[in-house]
């Protein structure tokens, strides 16, 4: 009798056409990006997808996504720019076939191959939620990457929900029954960095009464989760990275050497390669903490999950009843269908006011990018009432400051007298042109 054969298990997968990018004219003539990805990164570092020798090109200069049929460019504030013929790009998109010009080089973006990526089969990995396909394609390289040791450096807008991520990774990790650690690098005032990472001696400084044991000795066999890593202070960037690469530290004020094992993951709503192009952070550090780099997607470009988040907030808050009491299906398609400046936490912040209120507050919808009437109601920790602030005065003021330069970049620069690459930075993250 013939056994039967075995059938090969069937994973979720969505099929999406990767890009490819040739170099038609430059110093790397002929070269071709090698990657079946529809994201590459172009520059002179060593970790872009498509690594060039151009001196005339940035360490990152470009990024390329697939954007339906179309491909997105994004400038990753490089210092002699990105053109679309005579039209200078810092974010837009071109249809395939478009030749752009970095530097002295010239590269022609066309369709790769189709290729399947892979989608995690449910709707839930650890704290992470979410039935949209950007998240459970997020889930799947969570899980994969939790496995290993490598450091993982986190990117997206505030409130995205980076540090549940982290705990993601951590609690899918073999180190989960060890200590999960997290260091606010944007809340601590710059002396008090170095002793909240690596302790201090007593009597080391001022205030000094005792020993203090820092994050990375409390977190020993766990993880450290360095969030707002971009905050961290020039003079301690080449610290951090000397703790890293010997997996040992003096506290502040000691001489024992004190080793660790811990694994490093950071987070950042900052573009750190615009950073590392503009000198502001060590690119030996960016290689050591962003071997893998997930970003966390805006609530908006996710609007599937809006749903599933709601029932889990009310759930969680303590509501029982069905999620059509509190919100209905009107004020649903509303709650799916606004802009969320303040992404995941806004929308947990308008869940609890809901429950408290008995009704949805009345929410704007649309493309507006205003914060909702709940983030007002929210007792806020410092932090995130800073971080929605200075995301308020950011917007308006660059918002204001484009309209003065008549979207010309470089007169915008002069009028806020700003570095070129940072302001391009900001107006990146906050979508503006």
């Amino acid at each position: 009798m013939v056994p039967p054969q075995t059938q090969p298990m069937q994973q979720a997968g969505l099929p999406l056409r990767a890009l490819a990018v040739t170099v038609v004219e430059g110093p790397d003539q002929g070269k071709r990006s090698a990657a079946l990805t529809e994201r590459i990164t172009v520059g002179t570092a060593a970790d872009n997808e498509l690594v060039l020798t151009d001196p005339s090109v940035s360490r990152y200069h470009l990024e390329l996504s697939r954007d339906g049929d179309r491909v997105r460019v994004r400038d990753v504030g490089s210092t002699n720019g990105t053109q679309a013929g005579a039209v200078e790009l810092d974010t837009g998109t071109v249809p395939a076939g478009t030749r752009l010009t970095l530097g002295r080089t010239t590269l022609e973006v066309t369709d790769g191959q189709t290729v399947t990526v892979e989608l995690h089969p449910g709707e839930s990995l650890g704290p992470l939620k979410g039935r949209s396909e950007v998240m459970r394609r997020l889930m799947t390289k969570v899980a994969k990457v939790a496995k290993s040791d490598v450091a993982v450096l986190l990117s997206g807008e505030s409130g995205t929900g980076k540090e549940l991520l982290a705990r993601a990774l951590h609690e899918q990790s073999p180190r989960a029954k060890a200590p999960f650690v997290t260091v606010d690098c944007g809340s601590l005032a710059p002396g008090l960095v170095a002793s909240e990472l690596f302790g201090h001696e007593k009597g080391a400084f001022t205030g000094a009464e005792r020993r203090h044991v820092g994050a990375f000795e409390r977190a020993q066999g766990g993880t450290v989760f360095l969030d707002e890593i971009g905050e961290l202070p020039q003079a301690l960037q080449s610290t951090l990275l000397g703790a890293v690469e010997r997996k040992s530290f003096r506290r502040v004020g000691g001489a024992e050497q004190v080793e660790v094992d811990v694994r490093i993951v950071s987070a950042t709503h900052r573009d750190l390669r615009a950073e590392v192009n503009a000198s502001t952070f060590r690119l030996d550090l960016f290689y050591r903490l962003a071997v893998v780099k997930l970003e966390v997607p805006p609530l908006r470009e996710r609007a599937e999950d809006v749903p599933l988040l709601v029932e889990h907030f009310l759930r969680e808050a303590g509501h029982g009843g069905p999620v059509e009491e509190l919100v209905s299906d009107r004020a649903m398609e509303s709650l799916q269908k606004h802009y969320w400046p303040g992404n995941v936490r806004e929308l947990r912040n308008l869940v609890e006011a809901t429950l408290a209120m008995g009704e949805a507050p009345a929410l704007e919808s649309g493309q507006q990018g205003r914060p909702s009437p709940a983030a007002a109601l929210d007792e806020r920790s410092y932090k995130d009432a800073r971080a929605d602030a200075l995301q308020a005065f950011e917007r308006a003021y660059l918002g204001g400051l484009i309209d003065r330069a008549k979207g010309n970049v470089s007169e915008a620069s002069r009028l806020a007298r700003m570095d070129r690459s940072h302001l391009i930075e900001l107006l990146k993250k906050h979508g503006l042109k």
